[in-house]
């Protein structure tokens, strides 16, 4: 019964350590000459276990494989290789077993439950693997597809290849290997049989037939491959299976806390473990033509829906922390109390149905399109649905608010989570953190407000003017700051750049093409850059170099210097499309750098204004008001009326002078904050028409004006002035509509330029340091 440990000297006689048995226990004994010293029960016990052992236990029960790994990754070809080893001799790594005497799921997809002694804690692909082959058993894919694993044999050669349509022609393989393993299977027959269609192709030496004889022996013989195996004895407890199994498997997926919880649940709640995987299922596109979770944005995975359900049930962030609830484990007394692990197992049956709640998932999810995130590709990672998720349920569950207006609620916490990537390090003790902070509230507007104050705490004007602008300058496909831009402008409504096609749109997950509705484009194209030295892959994809464009436009720009095609372009947009793309004023005419940096600032704006928005506050938009409202408001800082463009009421002449009085009042808007111009308004606010400017039609006025700005102005400045025709009173009015300028406006008169501004509800004039002063303070 004892097994021997290498010897230590301590300048005496010999002390030898070595391992005793009584029953299923293991302890080590010290010996010398002199004594025997028991020094502690061992946790392990190390034993061989032959393949067709394992594979007989496995299959009556004796031995369990829960399926912590599940879905199972292994490649055939790597199956294959697996069997070459072992076919060698060569070593294929130690077995990881744990004594827990509980029911445990087998490993086929028959369902079969027996009683198990024993556990397969680590070594579970490569058992899989091999139990498959050897007695045909199907196997589970990631995509939940059943599939029978075949190895095909070429004795010959002595070698294993993935069983395909042309190893079944080939007479050299033995097309399915596990012929040779089923029960009752006659081994002379087989080779036999073999040898015979073998020699109708071929003419075998007889040295030829004795090594595929041998090799088929040696074949039959692999299941006779023993393993080394390590078996954790029932004192050692979940949390030392999960240290042991860290710190002893360097390589291959390694069995997380999760695992083992979903092994806790394999032992005490086989339907809640069983309920989840149905949930991933569905959720990954395989409902049985039923409803389902489908979704998409994400395809769960039973430890992710297990993470939500022990937030919501057990109120927990770090699974590490349920070990011991699930187990029953007194933290006092380190005594299992079955009762304390039965309350625990009902708190998360209780949170099941809420978790596995197809309408609640949904309509959680629906609070992802309102943050403006329209896909999986979007949001960055999977805690950032997970986690929002248990918050939402905690707050309908726990907290009965309503539906309507939780999901707008989380939708702000989503938008907050997704930028800031706030589970994406160290997730789970930032997720216990939050957890903590909402478990206090009385009343549900008292979550909803310690809900918000978690987003105002972590989005402050810090966050808006440095942080953001920072995360802007990677040049990461799918960072969280892109992502965020990129629901900013869902959020905002916003088009897709020089096109009248909405972000919301263009971003639809439904709508599946060869060709992607929009792509990403590079305003500073890389042939224009590689032409100024530019070729930093880094510094030429940096977020703020890509703007979203139908790929029509994106061909037809292709690397044309900003220089050539943005003015056209840029000369349709209004102010609204130029502040959702962030786009500086001339911004072709600026360097590389300047424009980067100048863009990321107004793209943090952009950012800030959606979350503005979101949050049901006031936003940085252009409020467009009719010309009737802006009468009643009479004459303001921003309002002005004229009577004609260019004709002198008293005279019934054109008049420079009216001319003047109407550019005066455009500079002096675009050098203010914008305004509206209506012309064919009197002083007193009555309509009186544009028929006293005798112009032939509409298209002949607007031309004659923009002529003008051109002229007197400045084309530049033609981009920021939009004219625009009204009915008013049964009267045509011209309104015309300024945004702020780029850079300070000059009316040219004569041979001067003039600067103007708005002060109250007159247009003045600026001269000498009063101008230089203000536009200082204006165009900074």
């Amino acid at each position: 019964m004892a097994e021997p440990v290498p010897e230590r000297h301590t300048g005496q006689s010999p002390i030898r350590q070595t391992e005793f048995h009584i029953g299923r226990r293991c302890f080590l004994l010290e010996v010398s000459s002199r004594r025997i010293m028991i020094l502690k029960p061992m946790l392990y016990k190390s034993t061989t276990y032959p393949l067709n052992t394992l594979v007989h236990d496995i299959g009556r029960g004796a031995v369990g494989l829960p399926e912590l790994q599940r879905p199972f990754v292994w490649s055939n070809s790597k199956i294959r290789d697996l069997f070459d080893s072992l076919y060698r001799g060569y070593p294929c790594g130690f077995l990881l077993l744990w004594e827990t005497g509980a029911a445990l799921k087998g490993i086929g997809t028959n369902g079969k439950e027996e009683i198990p002694s024993l556990a397969i804690v680590d070594g579970q692909q490569r058992l899989t693997s091999l139990y498959a082959v050897l007695t045909g058993a199907e196997v589970i894919r990631s995509d939940y597809s059943k599939e029978k694993i075949r190895i095909a044999f070429d004795p010959l050669s002595e070698r294993f290849e993935v069983a395909n349509a042309a190893t079944a022609k080939d007479p050299a393989f033995i097309s399915d290997v596990s012929e040779v393993w089923k029960p009752g299977t006659n081994v002379f027959k087989v080779a036999t049989a073999y040898l015979t269609a073998l020699n109708e192709a071929r003419t075998l030496t007889q040295a030829q037939t004795e090594h595929i004889q041998s090799a088929i022996g040696n074949l039959v013989r692999l299941a006779q491959y023993s393993f080394n195996a390590l078996v954790l004895t029932s004192d050692a407890g979940v949390n030392t299976v999960a240290e042991v199994f860290v710190r002893i498997n360097g390589q291959g997926v390694k069995l997380n806390q999760a695992d083992f919880i979903l092994t806790l649940m394999s032992v005490f709640w086989e339907e809640g473990r069983r309920e989840l995987e149905a949930f991933s299922r569905a959720a990954a596109g395989h409902p049985d033509g039923k409803p389902g979770p489908k979704n998409h944005f994400i395809e769960p995975t039973p430890d992710q829906m297990l993470r939500v359900m022990v937030g919501l049930g057990l109120k927990r962030g770090k699974l590490e922390a349920v070990y011991s609830v699930l187990r029953g484990r007194v933290p006092s007394s380190g005594v299992i109390d079955p009762a304390r692990r039965e309350a625990g197992f009902e708190k998360l049956k209780a949170a099941r149905q809420a978790t596995l709640n197809v309408n609640r998932w949904l309509h959680f999810l629906g609070s992802l399109p309102f943050a403006g995130y329209r896909s999986q590709g979007m949001v960055v990672a999977a805690n950032a649905i997970l986690y929002p998720y248990v918050l939402y349920l905690i707050g309908v569950e726990d907290f009965k608010v309503e539906l309507p207006v939780m999901r707008q609620a989380i939708a702000e916490f989503v938008f907050m989570v997704t930028l800031t990537s706030r589970y994406s390090f160290s997730g789970e003790s930032r997720f216990e953190s939050d957890l903590a902070a909402v478990q206090g509230a009385t009343s549900p507007d008292d979550f909803l407000g310690r809900l918000r104050r978690l987003c105002d705490l972590k989005l402050t004007d810090d966050s808006w003017s440095i942080t953001l602008p920072e995360m802007l300058s990677t040049s990461g496909a799918r960072t969280p700051a892109k992502m965020a831009y990129q629901a900013s402008l869902v959020v905002l409504d916003a088009r897709v750049l020089f096109s009248p096609m909405k972000v919301s749109a263009a971003l639809d997950p439904s709508v599946v093409g060869t060709k992607s509705t929009v792509e990403e484009h590079h305003l500073f194209s890389k042939l224009y850059l590689a032409s100024l030295k530019i070729e930093d892959k880094k510094e030429i994809n940096q977020i703020a170099n890509f703007a979203l464009l139908e790929w029509p436009d994106n061909l037809k720009i292709g690397g044309d210097a900003p220089a050539i095609y943005a003015p056209t372009l840029d000369a349709k947009l209004t102010e609204v499309d130029r502040f959702n793309h962030a786009l500086p004023p001339e911004w072709w005419k600026l360097s590389y750098s300047d424009f980067l940096e100048e863009r990321r600032d107004r793209m943090a704006k952009v950012v800030k204004n959606a979350w503005v928005q979101l949050r049901g506050g006031p936003v940085s938009s252009v409020v467009t008001l009719t010309a009737a409202e802006l009468i009643v408001g009479g004459e303001t800082e921003g309002t002005e009326f004229k009577s004609t463009l260019r004709t002198n009421l008293q005279t019934g002449q054109p008049d420079d002078r009216m001319q003047m009085g109407v550019l005066k009042t455009l500079a002096a808007f675009l050098n203010a904050g914008g305004g509206t111009l209506l012309i064919g308004v009197n002083d007193e606010g009555e309509a009186i028409g544009l028929k006293a400017d005798a112009f032939p039609n509409e298209d002949k006025m607007s031309l004659h004006l923009v002529n003008l700005i051109r002229d007197r102005i400045g084309e530049l400045f033609l981009p920021y002035v939009h004219p625009e025709f009204e009915e008013l009173e049964g009267k045509t009015i011209l309104s015309v509509r300024c945004e702020k300028g780029p850079r300070p406006a000059f009316v040219k008169d004569g041979n001067a330029q003039k600067f103007f501004v708005r002060a109250a509800n007159a247009t003045a004039e600026l001269n000498g340091q009063a101008m230089i002063d203000y536009s200082k303070q204006r165009f900074a």
